[in-house]
Protein backbone atom coordinates (compact mmCIF):
# COMPACT_ATOMS: atom_id res chain seq x y z
CA UNK A 1 0.00 0.00 0.00
CA UNK A 2 1.28 3.47 -0.87
CA UNK A 3 0.41 6.65 0.98
CA UNK A 4 0.77 9.99 -0.79
CA UNK A 5 1.13 12.95 1.53
CA UNK A 6 0.46 16.56 0.55
CA UNK A 7 3.53 18.48 -0.57
CA UNK A 8 2.71 21.34 1.77
CA UNK A 9 3.14 19.37 4.98
CA UNK A 10 5.66 21.10 7.27
CA UNK A 11 8.16 19.52 9.63
CA UNK A 12 7.62 19.92 13.35
CA UNK A 13 10.59 22.09 14.21
CA UNK A 14 10.66 25.85 14.36
CA UNK A 15 13.89 27.13 12.90
CA UNK A 16 13.82 25.47 9.48
CA UNK A 17 12.12 28.30 7.63
CA UNK A 18 14.47 30.85 9.20
CA UNK A 19 17.52 28.84 8.22
CA UNK A 20 16.40 28.27 4.66
CA UNK A 21 15.28 31.82 4.02
CA UNK A 22 18.83 33.01 4.51
CA UNK A 23 20.49 30.44 2.27
CA UNK A 24 18.11 29.11 -0.41
CA UNK A 25 19.48 26.69 -2.99
CA UNK A 26 18.19 27.13 -6.51
CA UNK A 27 16.21 24.09 -7.61
CA UNK A 28 17.65 24.56 -11.09
CA UNK A 29 21.12 23.39 -9.99
CA UNK A 30 21.27 20.10 -11.87
CA UNK A 31 23.53 18.05 -9.62
CA UNK A 32 22.33 14.52 -8.85
CA UNK A 33 23.55 11.75 -6.58
CA UNK A 34 21.56 8.93 -8.15
CA UNK A 35 23.63 5.89 -7.15
CA UNK A 36 25.86 4.56 -4.41
CA UNK A 37 29.11 6.55 -3.99
CA UNK A 38 28.08 8.97 -6.76
CA UNK A 39 29.01 7.03 -9.91
CA UNK A 40 29.33 3.49 -11.25
CA UNK A 41 33.10 3.64 -10.73
CA UNK A 42 32.20 4.14 -7.01
CA UNK A 43 34.69 7.00 -6.57
CA UNK A 44 32.54 8.76 -3.98
CA UNK A 45 33.31 12.18 -5.45
CA UNK A 46 31.01 15.05 -6.38
CA UNK A 47 33.11 17.42 -8.51
CA UNK A 48 30.29 19.97 -8.92
CA UNK A 49 30.11 21.33 -5.38
CA UNK A 50 30.55 25.10 -5.57
CA UNK A 51 29.01 26.10 -2.22
CA UNK A 52 30.96 24.17 0.43
CA UNK A 53 34.68 24.99 0.58
CA UNK A 54 37.54 24.49 3.05
CA UNK A 55 37.14 28.18 3.91
CA UNK A 56 33.51 27.98 5.07
CA UNK A 57 33.24 24.43 6.44
CA UNK A 58 33.94 25.16 10.09
CA UNK A 59 31.88 25.18 13.25
CA UNK A 60 31.30 28.95 13.04
CA UNK A 61 29.57 28.87 9.67
CA UNK A 62 28.60 25.23 9.07
CA UNK A 63 26.53 22.81 11.10
CA UNK A 64 23.35 20.77 11.56
CA UNK A 65 20.34 22.46 9.98
CA UNK A 66 17.63 19.93 10.80
CA UNK A 67 16.72 16.24 11.01
CA UNK A 68 14.17 14.60 8.73
CA UNK A 69 12.35 12.03 10.85
CA UNK A 70 11.63 8.59 9.38
CA UNK A 71 10.03 5.42 10.74
CA UNK A 72 13.05 3.12 11.15
CA UNK A 73 16.78 2.68 10.53
CA UNK A 74 18.33 4.04 7.35
CA UNK A 75 21.14 1.70 6.27
CA UNK A 76 21.26 2.91 2.66
CA UNK A 77 22.98 6.04 1.39
CA UNK A 78 20.53 8.95 0.85
CA UNK A 79 20.17 9.93 -2.82
CA UNK A 80 19.36 13.35 -4.31
CA UNK A 81 17.79 14.33 -7.63
CA UNK A 82 17.90 18.04 -8.50
CA UNK A 83 15.39 20.14 -10.40
CA UNK A 84 12.48 17.68 -10.35
CA UNK A 85 8.92 18.91 -10.85
CA UNK A 86 6.43 17.51 -8.32
CA UNK A 87 2.85 18.80 -8.03
CA UNK A 88 3.68 21.69 -10.34
CA UNK A 89 6.67 22.96 -8.36
CA UNK A 90 10.38 22.37 -8.89
CA UNK A 91 12.32 20.70 -6.08
CA UNK A 92 15.66 19.25 -5.27
CA UNK A 93 14.53 15.89 -3.87
CA UNK A 94 16.11 13.71 -1.20
CA UNK A 95 15.19 10.01 -1.29
CA UNK A 96 15.62 7.84 1.81
CA UNK A 97 14.63 4.22 2.46
CA UNK A 98 14.18 2.43 5.78
CA UNK A 99 14.22 -1.01 7.34
CA UNK A 100 10.46 -0.65 7.78
CA UNK A 101 10.14 -0.95 3.97
CA UNK A 102 9.31 2.75 3.63
CA UNK A 103 10.45 5.15 0.91
CA UNK A 104 10.54 8.89 1.56
CA UNK A 105 10.84 11.82 -0.84
CA UNK A 106 11.71 15.11 0.89
CA UNK A 107 12.47 18.52 -0.53
CA UNK A 108 16.19 18.36 0.20
CA UNK A 109 16.45 22.10 0.94
CA UNK A 110 13.31 22.80 2.98
CA UNK A 111 12.72 19.36 4.51
CA UNK A 112 9.08 19.29 3.37
CA UNK A 113 7.79 15.75 2.89
CA UNK A 114 6.69 15.38 -0.74
CA UNK A 115 5.53 11.77 -0.57
CA UNK A 116 5.95 8.55 1.36
CA UNK A 117 5.43 5.05 -0.06
CA UNK A 118 5.53 1.53 1.33
CA UNK A 119 7.15 -1.44 -0.39
CA UNK A 120 4.88 -3.82 1.53
CA UNK A 121 2.03 -5.67 -0.13
CA UNK A 122 -1.32 -6.00 1.72
CA UNK A 123 -1.04 -8.20 4.82
CA UNK A 124 2.76 -7.99 4.95
CA UNK A 125 5.29 -6.49 7.33
CA UNK A 126 9.01 -5.91 7.19
CA UNK A 127 10.92 -9.12 7.82
CA UNK A 128 11.59 -10.09 11.42
CA UNK A 129 15.18 -10.91 12.39
CA UNK A 130 14.18 -12.86 15.51
CA UNK A 131 13.89 -16.32 13.89
CA UNK A 132 17.49 -15.99 12.68
CA UNK A 133 18.82 -14.67 16.00
CA UNK A 134 20.64 -12.00 14.05
CA UNK A 135 21.48 -8.45 15.14
CA UNK A 136 23.34 -7.29 12.02
CA UNK A 137 20.15 -5.77 10.64
CA UNK A 138 17.82 -5.38 13.59
CA UNK A 139 15.01 -5.55 14.70
CA UNK A 140 13.44 -5.68 11.23
CA UNK A 141 14.89 -6.21 7.78
CA UNK A 142 13.26 -4.20 5.04
CA UNK A 143 15.17 -2.02 2.58
CA UNK A 144 18.86 -2.26 3.42
CA UNK A 145 20.72 -1.61 0.16
CA UNK A 146 21.22 1.76 -1.49
CA UNK A 147 18.70 2.11 -4.34
CA UNK A 148 19.56 3.42 -7.79
CA UNK A 149 17.72 6.14 -9.72
CA UNK A 150 17.20 6.66 -13.44
CA UNK A 151 15.59 10.04 -13.98
CA UNK A 152 14.84 9.07 -17.62
CA UNK A 153 12.95 5.87 -16.79
CA UNK A 154 9.17 5.96 -17.15
CA UNK A 155 7.27 9.21 -17.44
CA UNK A 156 9.00 11.04 -14.57
CA UNK A 157 12.02 8.93 -13.63
CA UNK A 158 12.19 5.89 -11.35
CA UNK A 159 13.87 4.79 -8.14
CA UNK A 160 14.73 1.06 -8.00
CA UNK A 161 15.04 -0.77 -4.69
CA UNK A 162 14.99 -4.26 -3.19
CA UNK A 163 12.71 -4.87 -0.20
CA UNK A 164 12.44 -7.81 2.20
CA UNK A 165 8.97 -8.59 3.56
CA UNK A 166 7.08 -11.28 5.45
CA UNK A 167 3.42 -12.28 5.18
CA UNK A 168 1.10 -13.50 7.94
CA UNK A 169 2.10 -17.11 7.29
CA UNK A 170 5.77 -16.29 7.92
CA UNK A 171 6.76 -16.58 4.26
CA UNK A 172 9.57 -14.24 3.22
CA UNK A 173 9.93 -12.34 -0.04
CA UNK A 174 12.68 -10.38 -1.76
CA UNK A 175 11.21 -8.03 -4.37
CA UNK A 176 12.52 -5.49 -6.85
CA UNK A 177 10.44 -2.31 -6.94
CA UNK A 178 10.45 0.57 -9.41
CA UNK A 179 8.72 3.67 -8.06
CA UNK A 180 7.83 6.87 -9.89
CA UNK A 181 10.13 9.66 -8.66
CA UNK A 182 7.29 12.17 -8.41
CA UNK A 183 4.56 10.11 -6.74
CA UNK A 184 5.98 6.86 -5.35
CA UNK A 185 3.60 4.87 -7.52
CA UNK A 186 4.69 1.37 -8.58
CA UNK A 187 5.87 1.17 -12.21
CA UNK A 188 6.22 -1.50 -14.91
CA UNK A 189 3.64 -3.84 -13.32
CA UNK A 190 5.95 -4.25 -10.35
CA UNK A 191 7.11 -5.34 -7.97
CA UNK A 192 9.01 -8.36 -9.29
CA UNK A 193 9.65 -11.27 -6.96
CA UNK A 194 13.31 -12.24 -6.98
CA UNK A 195 13.66 -15.96 -7.43
CA UNK A 196 15.56 -18.58 -9.38
CA UNK A 197 17.50 -21.82 -9.56
CA UNK A 198 21.12 -22.49 -10.48
CA UNK A 199 22.80 -25.81 -11.32
CA UNK A 200 25.04 -27.17 -8.57
CA UNK A 201 25.53 -29.96 -6.06
CA UNK A 202 26.47 -28.04 -2.92
CA UNK A 203 24.85 -28.58 0.52
CA UNK A 204 21.97 -26.30 -0.45
CA UNK A 205 21.15 -28.24 -3.62
CA UNK A 206 18.27 -30.60 -4.39
CA UNK A 207 18.33 -32.71 -7.52
CA UNK A 208 21.33 -30.89 -8.94
CA UNK A 209 19.97 -27.37 -8.43
CA UNK A 210 20.21 -24.63 -5.81
CA UNK A 211 17.08 -22.59 -5.17
CA UNK A 212 17.21 -18.99 -4.01
CA UNK A 213 15.82 -18.80 -0.45
CA UNK A 214 14.59 -15.26 0.37
CA UNK A 215 14.37 -15.97 4.10
CA UNK A 216 18.06 -16.57 4.82
CA UNK A 217 19.58 -13.83 2.66
CA UNK A 218 19.96 -10.05 2.82
CA UNK A 219 20.45 -7.56 0.02
CA UNK A 220 23.02 -5.27 1.66
CA UNK A 221 25.21 -4.29 -1.31
CA UNK A 222 23.87 -1.34 -3.27
CA UNK A 223 22.17 -1.67 -6.65
CA UNK A 224 23.95 -1.09 -9.96
CA UNK A 225 22.24 0.20 -13.10
CA UNK A 226 24.12 -0.19 -16.37
CA UNK A 227 22.80 -0.43 -19.94
CA UNK A 228 19.21 -0.83 -18.84
CA UNK A 229 19.87 -3.66 -16.36
CA UNK A 230 19.58 -3.51 -12.56
CA UNK A 231 22.21 -5.73 -10.91
CA UNK A 232 22.10 -6.89 -7.29
CA UNK A 233 23.98 -9.26 -5.00
CA UNK A 234 22.84 -11.16 -1.91
CA UNK A 235 24.65 -12.06 1.26
CA UNK A 236 23.76 -14.35 4.13
CA UNK A 237 21.90 -13.01 7.11
CA UNK A 238 24.38 -13.55 9.98
CA UNK A 239 26.15 -16.54 8.39
CA UNK A 240 23.25 -18.92 8.95
CA UNK A 241 24.39 -22.11 7.19
CA UNK A 242 24.22 -23.37 4.58
CA UNK A 243 24.14 -20.33 2.32
CA UNK A 244 25.57 -19.10 -0.98
CA UNK A 245 26.25 -15.81 -2.70
CA UNK A 246 23.67 -14.94 -5.38
CA UNK A 247 23.91 -12.34 -8.16
CA UNK A 248 21.01 -11.24 -10.38
CA UNK A 249 20.23 -8.92 -13.26
CA UNK A 250 16.76 -7.52 -14.02
CA UNK A 251 15.56 -5.32 -16.86
CA UNK A 252 14.82 -1.81 -15.62
CA UNK A 253 11.90 -1.40 -18.04
CA UNK A 254 10.16 -4.78 -17.67
CA UNK A 255 11.50 -6.04 -14.29
CA UNK A 256 12.16 -9.42 -15.90
CA UNK A 257 15.22 -11.44 -14.98
CA UNK A 258 18.17 -11.16 -17.38
CA UNK A 259 21.00 -12.83 -15.42
CA UNK A 260 21.49 -15.24 -12.53
CA UNK A 261 24.72 -16.47 -10.98
CA UNK A 262 25.54 -18.48 -7.89
CA UNK A 263 29.12 -17.90 -6.77
CA UNK A 264 29.58 -21.22 -4.91
CA UNK A 265 27.21 -23.70 -6.59
CA UNK A 266 29.21 -26.74 -5.52
CA UNK A 267 30.29 -25.35 -2.17
CA UNK A 268 29.08 -22.90 0.44
CA UNK A 269 29.23 -19.25 1.49
CA UNK A 270 30.67 -16.66 -0.93
CA UNK A 271 28.33 -13.86 0.15
CA UNK A 272 28.11 -10.50 -1.64
CA UNK A 273 27.90 -7.77 1.00
CA UNK A 274 30.92 -5.42 0.61
CA UNK A 275 30.00 -3.26 3.64
CA UNK A 276 27.00 -2.01 1.66
CA UNK A 277 29.05 -0.95 -1.37
CA UNK A 278 27.46 -1.47 -4.77
CA UNK A 279 29.17 -3.41 -7.55
CA UNK A 280 31.23 -1.18 -9.86
CA UNK A 281 31.11 -1.13 -13.66
CA UNK A 282 33.26 0.02 -16.58
CA UNK A 283 30.06 0.60 -18.53
CA UNK A 284 29.83 -3.03 -19.65
CA UNK A 285 31.26 -5.47 -17.13
CA UNK A 286 30.56 -5.65 -13.40
CA UNK A 287 33.23 -5.79 -10.68
CA UNK A 288 32.71 -6.97 -7.12
CA UNK A 289 34.45 -8.58 -4.16
CA UNK A 290 33.13 -11.92 -2.94
CA UNK A 291 33.28 -12.86 0.74
CA UNK A 292 34.87 -15.95 2.30
CA UNK A 293 33.68 -19.25 0.88
CA UNK A 294 34.55 -22.28 -1.20
CA UNK A 295 37.21 -21.70 -3.86
CA UNK A 296 38.26 -24.50 -6.21
CA UNK A 297 42.05 -24.57 -6.33
CA UNK A 298 41.84 -27.12 -9.16
CA UNK A 299 41.64 -25.02 -12.30
CA UNK A 300 40.45 -25.55 -15.85
CA UNK A 301 42.84 -25.21 -18.78
CA UNK A 302 41.86 -21.55 -19.03
CA UNK A 303 42.59 -20.94 -15.35
CA UNK A 304 39.06 -20.86 -13.91
CA UNK A 305 37.88 -22.85 -10.85
CA UNK A 306 36.93 -26.30 -12.10
CA UNK A 307 33.61 -26.45 -10.23
CA UNK A 308 32.69 -22.79 -10.60
CA UNK A 309 33.21 -21.87 -6.93
CA UNK A 310 34.57 -18.33 -6.49
CA UNK A 311 34.58 -17.74 -2.73
CA UNK A 312 36.80 -14.90 -1.53
CA UNK A 313 37.57 -13.60 -5.03
CA UNK A 314 37.78 -10.32 -6.94
CA UNK A 315 35.30 -10.87 -9.80
CA UNK A 316 34.65 -9.44 -13.23
CA UNK A 317 31.17 -10.46 -14.37
CA UNK A 318 29.83 -10.14 -17.90
CA UNK A 319 26.40 -8.56 -18.50
CA UNK A 320 24.80 -12.00 -18.92
CA UNK A 321 25.92 -13.05 -15.43
CA UNK A 322 28.89 -15.25 -16.34
CA UNK A 323 32.30 -14.81 -14.73
CA UNK A 324 34.57 -13.16 -17.32
CA UNK A 325 37.69 -12.98 -15.15
CA UNK A 326 38.76 -13.12 -11.52
CA UNK A 327 41.59 -12.81 -9.02
CA UNK A 328 42.01 -14.96 -5.91
CA UNK A 329 44.82 -14.57 -3.37
CA UNK A 330 47.44 -17.32 -3.17
CA UNK A 331 46.31 -17.99 0.42
CA UNK A 332 42.60 -17.58 -0.26
CA UNK A 333 41.64 -20.96 1.24
CA UNK A 334 43.35 -20.10 4.53
CA UNK A 335 41.80 -16.64 4.48
CA UNK A 336 38.32 -18.13 4.08
CA UNK A 337 38.89 -20.65 6.85
CA UNK A 338 39.79 -17.77 9.18
CA UNK A 339 36.76 -15.68 8.09
CA UNK A 340 39.02 -13.02 6.57
CA UNK A 341 36.65 -11.80 3.90
CA UNK A 342 38.08 -10.26 0.78
CA UNK A 343 34.50 -9.12 0.24
CA UNK A 344 34.23 -7.02 3.41
CA UNK A 345 35.09 -3.99 1.26
CA UNK A 346 33.99 -2.59 -2.08
CA UNK A 347 35.56 -2.14 -5.53
CA UNK A 348 36.65 1.24 -6.88
CA UNK A 349 37.53 1.70 -10.57
CA UNK A 350 40.27 4.30 -11.02
CA UNK A 351 40.36 6.89 -13.81
CA UNK A 352 42.75 5.75 -16.52
CA UNK A 353 46.35 5.91 -15.31
CA UNK A 354 49.53 6.54 -17.33
CA UNK A 355 52.86 5.00 -16.36
CA UNK A 356 56.40 6.31 -16.95
CA UNK A 357 56.53 4.72 -20.39
CA UNK A 358 53.29 6.31 -21.50
CA UNK A 359 51.27 3.10 -21.20
CA UNK A 360 47.59 3.49 -20.30
CA UNK A 361 46.09 1.37 -17.55
CA UNK A 362 42.51 0.76 -16.47
CA UNK A 363 42.79 -0.35 -12.87
CA UNK A 364 40.48 -1.52 -10.10
CA UNK A 365 41.13 -1.35 -6.36
CA UNK A 366 39.86 -3.61 -3.58
CA UNK A 367 40.72 -4.30 0.06
CA UNK A 368 39.31 -6.62 2.71
CA UNK A 369 40.03 -7.87 6.19
CA UNK A 370 43.70 -8.81 5.68
CA UNK A 371 44.91 -5.19 5.65
CA UNK A 372 46.36 -5.28 2.11
CA UNK A 373 45.44 -3.11 -0.88
CA UNK A 374 44.99 -5.04 -4.13
CA UNK A 375 45.15 -3.24 -7.50
CA UNK A 376 44.22 -5.27 -10.56
CA UNK A 377 44.34 -4.65 -14.29
CA UNK A 378 40.76 -4.64 -15.55
CA UNK A 379 41.91 -6.37 -18.75
CA UNK A 380 43.57 -9.23 -16.82
CA UNK A 381 42.67 -9.55 -13.15
CA UNK A 382 45.30 -12.20 -12.45
CA UNK A 383 43.35 -15.39 -11.63
CA UNK A 384 44.83 -17.82 -9.05
CA UNK A 385 48.28 -19.17 -8.38
CA UNK A 386 49.15 -21.07 -5.18
CA UNK A 387 52.62 -19.51 -5.12
CA UNK A 388 52.11 -15.80 -5.83
CA UNK A 389 49.57 -13.06 -6.50
CA UNK A 390 49.95 -12.22 -10.18
CA UNK A 391 48.29 -8.84 -10.11
CA UNK A 392 49.17 -5.29 -11.12
CA UNK A 393 50.16 -4.06 -7.62
CA UNK A 394 49.80 -5.15 -4.01
CA UNK A 395 50.46 -2.82 -1.08
CA UNK A 396 50.92 -5.01 1.96
CA UNK A 397 49.86 -4.55 5.56
CA UNK A 398 48.98 -0.86 5.36
CA UNK A 399 45.33 -1.00 6.46
CA UNK A 400 45.86 -2.13 10.04
CA UNK A 401 42.93 -4.19 11.29
CA UNK A 402 41.36 -4.39 7.84
CA UNK A 403 38.54 -2.92 5.81
CA UNK A 404 34.83 -3.13 6.52
CA UNK A 405 34.41 -0.18 4.17
CA UNK A 406 35.43 1.08 0.75
CA UNK A 407 37.77 3.89 -0.33
CA UNK A 408 37.09 7.15 -2.15
CA UNK A 409 39.10 8.80 -4.93
CA UNK A 410 39.92 12.43 -5.69
CA UNK A 411 42.60 14.21 -7.69
CA UNK A 412 45.19 11.41 -7.68
CA UNK A 413 44.48 10.32 -4.10
CA UNK A 414 42.81 7.28 -2.53
CA UNK A 415 41.28 7.57 0.94
CA UNK A 416 40.84 4.40 3.04
CA UNK A 417 39.02 4.20 6.39
CA UNK A 418 40.04 0.90 8.06
CA UNK A 419 38.52 -0.17 11.33
CA UNK A 420 40.34 0.76 14.55
CA UNK A 421 42.66 3.10 12.68
CA UNK A 422 43.14 6.53 11.15
CA UNK A 423 41.72 7.33 7.73
CA UNK A 424 44.67 7.08 5.33
CA UNK A 425 45.46 9.08 2.20
CA UNK A 426 47.55 7.34 -0.49
CA UNK A 427 48.80 8.97 -3.67
CA UNK A 428 48.90 7.71 -7.26
CA UNK A 429 52.02 8.57 -9.27
CA UNK A 430 52.87 7.17 -12.69
CA UNK A 431 50.10 4.57 -12.35
CA UNK A 432 51.40 3.23 -9.02
CA UNK A 433 49.99 3.66 -5.53
CA UNK A 434 52.31 4.90 -2.80
CA UNK A 435 53.56 2.14 -0.50
CA UNK A 436 52.68 4.11 2.59
CA UNK A 437 50.15 6.75 3.50
CA UNK A 438 51.02 10.32 2.54
CA UNK A 439 48.70 11.66 5.22
CA UNK A 440 46.39 10.41 7.95
CA UNK A 441 43.57 11.87 9.99
CA UNK A 442 43.94 12.80 13.65
CA UNK A 443 40.78 10.73 14.21
CA UNK A 444 40.95 7.00 14.91
CA UNK A 445 37.80 5.31 13.63
CA UNK A 446 36.37 2.41 15.62
CA UNK A 447 34.51 -0.53 14.04
CA UNK A 448 33.57 -0.65 11.22
CA UNK A 449 35.91 2.16 10.18
CA UNK A 450 34.51 4.74 7.77
CA UNK A 451 33.45 5.09 4.13
CA UNK A 452 34.55 8.55 2.95
CA UNK A 453 32.90 10.78 0.36
CA UNK A 454 34.47 13.77 -1.40
CA UNK A 455 33.11 17.14 -2.48
CA UNK A 456 35.02 19.51 -4.75
CA UNK A 457 34.61 22.12 -7.46
CA UNK A 458 36.50 20.41 -10.25
CA UNK A 459 40.00 19.85 -8.90
CA UNK A 460 39.73 22.61 -6.27
CA UNK A 461 38.20 22.99 -2.80
CA UNK A 462 38.35 19.26 -2.10
CA UNK A 463 36.84 18.09 1.18
CA UNK A 464 36.81 14.50 2.46
CA UNK A 465 33.74 13.71 4.56
CA UNK A 466 33.54 10.76 6.95
CA UNK A 467 31.28 9.43 9.69
CA UNK A 468 32.74 8.23 12.99
CA UNK A 469 30.53 5.49 14.43
CA UNK A 470 30.51 6.51 18.06
CA UNK A 471 27.36 7.26 20.08
CA UNK A 472 26.43 9.88 19.12
CA UNK A 473 28.04 9.50 15.72
CA UNK A 474 30.29 12.30 14.47
CA UNK A 475 30.46 13.85 11.01
CA UNK A 476 34.02 14.89 10.09
CA UNK A 477 35.36 17.07 7.26
CA UNK A 478 39.03 17.03 6.25
CA UNK A 479 41.07 18.94 3.69
CA UNK A 480 41.40 16.60 0.70
CA UNK A 481 44.93 17.85 -0.03
CA UNK A 482 46.00 16.49 3.36
CA UNK A 483 43.55 14.72 5.64
CA UNK A 484 45.82 15.57 8.56
CA UNK A 485 43.95 18.89 8.53
CA UNK A 486 40.48 18.61 10.02
CA UNK A 487 38.12 21.39 8.99
CA UNK A 488 35.08 20.49 11.06
CA UNK A 489 33.42 17.85 13.19
CA UNK A 490 29.94 17.73 14.66
CA UNK A 491 31.25 17.63 18.25
CA UNK A 492 32.90 21.07 18.05
CA UNK A 493 29.95 23.41 18.52
CA UNK A 494 28.83 24.25 22.04
CA UNK A 495 25.68 22.81 23.55
CA UNK A 496 25.64 19.68 21.35
CA UNK A 497 24.33 21.91 18.56
CA UNK A 498 25.32 19.53 15.77
CA UNK A 499 24.64 16.16 17.41
CA UNK A 500 22.41 14.03 15.20
CA UNK A 501 22.16 10.60 16.85
CA UNK A 502 23.60 7.32 15.63
CA UNK A 503 24.52 6.92 11.98
CA UNK A 504 23.69 3.76 10.12
CA UNK A 505 26.08 0.83 10.33
CA UNK A 506 27.95 1.45 7.06
CA UNK A 507 26.67 4.99 6.63
CA UNK A 508 27.91 7.04 3.68
CA UNK A 509 27.52 10.83 3.68
CA UNK A 510 25.95 12.39 0.57
CA UNK A 511 27.18 15.87 -0.40
CA UNK A 512 25.33 17.90 -3.02
CA UNK A 513 24.08 21.47 -3.57
CA UNK A 514 25.76 22.86 -0.46
CA UNK A 515 24.41 20.29 1.97
CA UNK A 516 25.55 17.04 3.58
CA UNK A 517 23.05 14.25 4.27
CA UNK A 518 23.69 11.44 6.77
CA UNK A 519 21.29 8.57 7.45
CA UNK A 520 20.71 7.55 11.07
CA UNK A 521 18.59 5.17 13.11
CA UNK A 522 15.52 7.39 12.84
CA UNK A 523 16.27 10.32 10.54
CA UNK A 524 18.32 11.95 7.83
CA UNK A 525 20.57 14.61 9.35
CA UNK A 526 20.98 17.64 7.09
CA UNK A 527 24.10 19.81 7.44
CA UNK A 528 24.91 23.04 5.65
CA UNK A 529 25.92 26.69 5.98
CA UNK A 530 24.30 28.43 8.94
CA UNK A 531 22.38 31.70 8.97
CA UNK A 532 24.18 34.47 10.86
CA UNK A 533 21.35 34.54 13.41
CA UNK A 534 21.86 30.88 14.36
CA UNK A 535 25.67 30.65 14.53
Amino acid sequence: MRTLLPSGRLLSFGLISLLLAAFPIAASAQVDVATYHNDISRTGQNLNESILTPANVNSASFGLLFNLTVDSDIDAQPLVISGLTINGAMHNVLYAVTENDSVYAFDSDTGILLWKASALLPGEKAGSTKPLACNQINPTIGITATPVIDRNSGAHGAIYLVATSENSAGTYFQRLHALDLTTGAELFNGPATIQGQYPGNGPNSVGGFLTFNPEIVAERSGLLLVNGIIYMGFTSHCDNQPYNGWFFGYSESTLTQTAILNLTPNGTEGAIWMAGAAPASDGTNIYLLDANGTFDTTLTASGFPSLGDYGNAFLKIAPNGTVADYFAMDDTVIQSEKDRDFGSGGVLLLPQQTDLKGNKWNLAVGAGKDGNIYIVNQANLGKFSPTSNRIYQQVQRVLGSGMWAMPAYFNGNLYFGPQLGNMLQFTLTNAKLSNKAASLTPTVFEFPGTIPSVSANGSTNGIVWAVEHTIPSILHAYNAASVATELYNSNQAAGNRDHFGKASHFGVPTIVNGKVYVGSTNSVAVFGLLDAKTK
